[in-house]
């Protein structure tokens, strides 16, 4: 039998770290994004406790060509401080894993896991693969004690509100499942915009039909606005026209409902998604809020996408629209479309490799919109972007080295225009160097300021 023991310092108290631990959030945050798990189900134990005896969770995971089942039970909870859970079916012989929050004093515990495990086909098993299992085991929960000690410091910033309830548009993209799980986690109730009907859960509205009832937005304290049709493809007139209408009418719709609702106690905060595609192709000009526009599809996009929030505003409803960057996630995005060749030592920079790379990691990306929500302060325009812009070329290094690859094969500007004509020339081949100064001004923490940082924490390389 193999075992693995790891430990972290929090300075919250056991109960508060327990309490994070059986949100409706949290397993969902902890998910690490470079391996292809989700979570199919998940029922409660004894009295509704979520990691009470008998509580049982069912992860779906791809391993190579194949798809398994994981289903874990909880036993032996001890509220506040332990529960446990053991494999009943998936991939292992053996695995029993205890969860234990013990305290340092009334504000401060030290999280511990310990897990016990056993490969199938032991000993053949454990002589094969047991070297490659302890590893992914140990990043695995490198990967959780980091983001359960970021997430809970996000969660107890000054400032920060109580229970609130959350609109968010967009909630089944990556970004909007990634923040619903956040607020979740920490005691927030998100409400789903959803198109068609909205059942129990959700609020129906629909974008192209112009129908959203302002009632059905009276009780939420904010709404983040996420819903859009994605950039990526080939621009195609058909493909411009659906980017446009479907920022444009949707942010109009949901602008004008909050401002109906206002009054009869709607939503006093929206948040509105943007890009710094708003700067257009600007080189390495340092770039601030106050930089006028850029030229060309992107800036005119943005501009009509953060004018559409003006009837909220116009009404008192406090609105900021995020400028994003370029999101980075090994689980989606445009880093899951780079990994396939980075991970081959067939990736490189694209074009010349100098246009500037204004990014975010995810987490941060979450933590802003957080941020956004409730720091009365920020209003208007906020670029979410790391402190830390790269070239392209800078990039494709980093990523190489995080990856134990070489990152020299560039991708030709002209093969980049004839596959994917405008898009790629605008997306790939152009760049602004934008700077995130009203978050910094505000004294905002970045969990990953640096590339390395952020591409170490999403592919699960900590520590290397």
């Amino acid at each position: 039998m193999a075992q693995s023991r790891f430990e972290t310092a929090l300075p919250h108290a056991a109960e508060a770290v327990d309490a994070w631990h059986g949100s409706t959030g949290a397993l969902a945050r902890l998910l690490p994004p470079w391996q292809r798990v989700s979570l199919e189900s998940r029922r409660p134990g004894a009295g509704g406790d979520p990691l009470g005896d008998g509580a049982r969770v069912v992860l779906r995971m791809k391993v190579g060509p194949f798809t398994t089942r994981w289903i874990a039970e909880h036993g032996a909870r001890t509220p506040g401080r332990a529960f446990r859970d053991v494999q009943r079916s998936g991939p292992f012989a053996r695995w029993e894993h205890e969860h234990r929050f013990d305290p340092d004093g009334p504000d401060a515990c030290v999280l511990r896991d310990n897990i016990e495990w056993v490969l199938p086909w032991a000993p053949v098993g454990g002589i094969v693969a047991g070297r490659f299992v302890r590893r992914e085991i140990d990043r695995m929960f490198r990967f959780r004690h980091f983001r359960t000690a970021s997430d809970l410091a996000r969660h107890t910033d000054p400032g920060t509100p109580g229970r609130w309830r959350i609109g968010i548009s967009g909630a089944s993209g990556m970004v909007g499942q990634a923040l619903g799980a956040f607020l979740e986690a920490g005691g927030h109730k998100v409400v789903p915009l959803v198109r068609g009907g909205g059942g129990d859960e959700g609020i129906p509205w629909d974008p192209k039909a112009g129908t959203l009832d302002p009632a059905a937005l009276e009780g939420l304290h904010a709404v983040v606005h996420l819903a859009g049709e994605p950039i990526a493809g080939r621009w195609t007139a058909d493909k411009k026209r659906r980017i446009v209408e479907s920022r444009d009418q949707a942010t109009r719709l949901l602008a004008r409902a909050m401002a109906e609702a206002k009054p009869a106690g709607g939503p006093q905060v929206l948040v509105s998604a943007s890009a710094i595609g708003y700067y257009g192709d600007r080189g390495d000009t340092p770039l601030d809020e106050g930089a006028p526009p850029g030229e060309g599809f992107l800036p005119e996009v943005c501009k009509a996408w953060e004018a559409g929030t003006d009837p909220a505003r116009d009404a008192g409803v406090r609105v900021v629209n995020l400028r994003i960057g370029v999101v980075l996630d090994a689980a989606g995005g445009a880093l899951a479309q780079m990994l396939p060749a980075f991970k081959l030592g067939v990736g490189g920079p694209v074009g010349g490799g100098d246009q500037v790379m204004s990014w975010i990691g995810l987490d941060d990306l979450i933590g802003i919109a957080h941020r956004a929500i409730w720091d009365d302060a920020l209003e208007g325009p906020v670029n979410a972007v790391a402190p830390n812009a790269v070239t392209n070329r800078q990039f494709a290094k980093t990523l190489g080295r995080v990856l134990h690859r070489p990152a020299v094969l560039p991708l030709p500007a002209a093969v980049v225009r004839a596959l994917f004509g405008e898009m790629g020339q605008t997306l790939l081949l152009e760049g602004a160097r934008v700077a995130p100064r009203r978050l910094l001004d505000r004294g905002h923490h970045f969990v990953t300021p640096d590339l390395e940082e952020a591409l170490r924490l999403t592919l699960g390389r900590l520590d290397e």
